[in-house]
């Protein structure tokens, strides 16, 4: 059996809180432990308004991004909230997660929902 050793991190709460410490504070300290192979954040909804307007946020993409964490967010949402434009200047890579997402689910990888 393949080791699944990718771990992905679907964010739909618009709590600052929880995305410090949980949803950056994980995803940072994983790729610097060695925990998973890869991380992967999803921006899906609240969140890609709350990354687009937080300077903090900002710099917690940043930082994520500098320790290999991939941050991707749904481009659905984004372009909906007008906020497309300044997640692809973050870095953020923008892109219609439906299928994708569903892949991860039918193929049972490593989900975590916040």
């Amino acid at each position: 059996m393949r080791k699944k050793d990718n771990l992905y991190i679907l964010w739909t709460s618009d709590s600052k809180i929880t995305a410090e410490k949980m949803v950056f504070m994980y995803s940072i300290n994983a790729m610097r432990q060695g925990w998973w192979k890869k991380v992967t954040i999803i921006i899906w909804g609240a969140p890609a308004l709350l990354v687009s307007e937080d300077v903090k946020l900002f710099e917690k993409v940043a930082e994520a991004q500098q320790e290999g964490v991939h941050i991707s967010a749904c481009k659905a949402c984004a372009d909906q909230l007008g906020v497309t434009e300044k997640l692809e200047k973050l870095g953020v890579e923008v892109i219609y997660w439906g299928e994708p997402l569903t892949e991860i689910l039918q193929n049972d990888e490593k989900l975590i929902t916040i």
